[in-house]
């Protein structure tokens, strides 16, 4: 085993033991390879590692320290952690009631032995000409449909991410991203060796211009419902983007995985731009976390090259998952799924709205997460801690912050996973927190 993971693992037991407290600050990573008669690099990839298991939440320039929420042990569902223990609000895993009964009709055919030695055969990368066929009808907007012969698939969206960074960027890349991006995309890119951009952004998302100043070799953008701060991209800068990517033929991965919950689904950066645009999407969000499928809707010249990628990195979808996802699009249980999940993300909002009115929050109505900017003299890394004290884990802005900027005074609100009650409970003791003046920092 690696030096620096075995460092990871007894860090990681004396956090488990109780010996580092939630909240506790560890020493700087210098002063820790000092300590410890160990390399500083050494020291940083245990920090990074244990930043990776979530156990460690780290600022820069501020300091890392001990998060508070642990995961969801195995065999509780999350409601059941929510319900009875600590509110974990950086969790987002919407499930609308009665799910399982709803998924599991289009299983059971599944289970008869001469289906299912088909069902758990591999899957090529372009899936099935039902796969092709039935999520080119999900993935649909008012103006745009996907060609199904430009369709692939892999385990889950992350991997269609990464499979379609690794077939367009060499190691030593640069990805033009938004300031504040999804965070496993910069562990996907330090896998890789590509270098993230940060681009300057405003209430619509990236600005056209910091991507025509950028010197970029491709672009990650997430247009719709963007993860953290919910942007929408409107018609106008998408057209703008459009006709700045365009002239730079400039490849583009747009993230999709959100985009479900609008009422319709807006149309993507793909209608304008196929011949430059990677659709990334799944049924993670719209189904369940824990049987899972990816989409990528390709360029019609590159199919094969991410086909490659996806073989290549061990991304293919399984062939179980890929036929329980096609009986479910197809018997209507997706759509009847993400009615039930857009009424009750608007019912969360609305609880986001009540409890922290007079706060600066940035929401959309049909979004599962909010973007929390707090009170001046609060930090994200001291609230986050503040917040565990009370049992609650939040996402502090440093978790998407790109390339060493200052990190945001602001921390992410995952609303899908707690039970209503527990959520409703959970904002209104951060509310009381962020508010009160003896609670807070000096």
């Amino acid at each position: 085993m690696d030096a620096y993971r075995r460092i990871a693992d007894r860090i990681a037991a004396d956090i488990a033991s109780g010996r580092l407290r939630p909240g506790e600050r560890l020493p700087p990573q210098r002063k820790f390879a000092r300590r410890h008669g160990i390399a500083a690099s050494t020291a940083e990839r245990a920090y990074g590692e244990l930043v990776r298991r979530g156990l460690v939440v780290g600022e820069v320039g501020r300091g890392t320290f001990v998060r508070a929420a642990a995961a969801v042990p195995l065999g509780r569902s999350l409601v059941e952690a929510a319900t009875t223990g600590p509110v974990n609000l950086e969790l987002n895993y919407p499930s609308a009631p009665g799910q399982s009964e709803l998924l599991a009709p289009a299983l059971a055919p599944l289970l008869r032995p001469d289906v299912l030695t088909d069902a758990l055969r591999p899957a090529p990368a372009d899936g099935t000409a039902a796969a092709r066929e039935a999520v080119a009808g999900l993935l649909a907007t008012p103006g745009w449909r996907p060609s199904p012969e430009r369709l692939l698939f892999t385990g889950n969206a992350r991997q269609a991410i990464a499979a379609a960074l690794a077939s367009l960027v060499r190691p030593g890349g640069r990805v033009g991203v938004e300031a504040l991006t999804y965070p496993l995309v910069k562990e996907i890119a330090a896998r890789l060796g590509i270098v993230l951009v940060p681009l300057e952004t405003d209430a619509e998302g990236v600005r056209p211009e910091a991507v025509a100043g950028g010197r970029l070799s491709a672009l990650y953008v997430q247009p719709a419902l963007h993860n953290p701060t919910s942007a929408i991209m409107g018609e106008h800068r998408l057209a703008q983007l459009a006709e700045v990517v365009g002239e730079l033929a400039l490849p583009v991965v747009e993230d999709r995985i959100w985009s479900f919950l609008g009422r319709p689904a807006p149309d993507p950066l793909a209608a304008l731009l196929p011949h430059l645009t990677h659709v990334v999407d799944g049924l993670s969000k719209r189904v369940a976390p824990g049987l899972t499928v990816g989409f990528l809707v390709v360029p019609e010249r590159r199919v094969e090259a991410v086909a490659g990628a996806v073989r290549s990195g061990g991304w293919s979808a399984g062939r179980f998952a890929l036929e329980a996802g096609v009986r479910w699009v197809e018997d209507g249980t997706v759509g009847r799924l993400v009615a039930a999940k857009r009424a009750d993300a608007a019912r969360r909002q609305r609880l986001v709205e009540e409890c922290l009115r007079g706060f600066r929050v940035r929401a959309d109505p049909h979004a599962y997460f909010a973007w929390w900017e707090l009170p001046a003299p609060w930090r994200a890394d001291t609230f986050t801690v503040a917040a565990a004290a009370q049992g609650i884990a939040v996402t502090p802005g440093g978790a998407f912050a790109v390339g060493g900027r200052r990190t945001p005074d602001a921390v992410r609100l995952g609303l899908a996973s707690a039970a209503p009650p527990e959520l409703e409970r959970a904002l209104r003791t951060l509310a009381a927190l962020a508010g009160s003046q003896s609670s807070r920092p000096s």
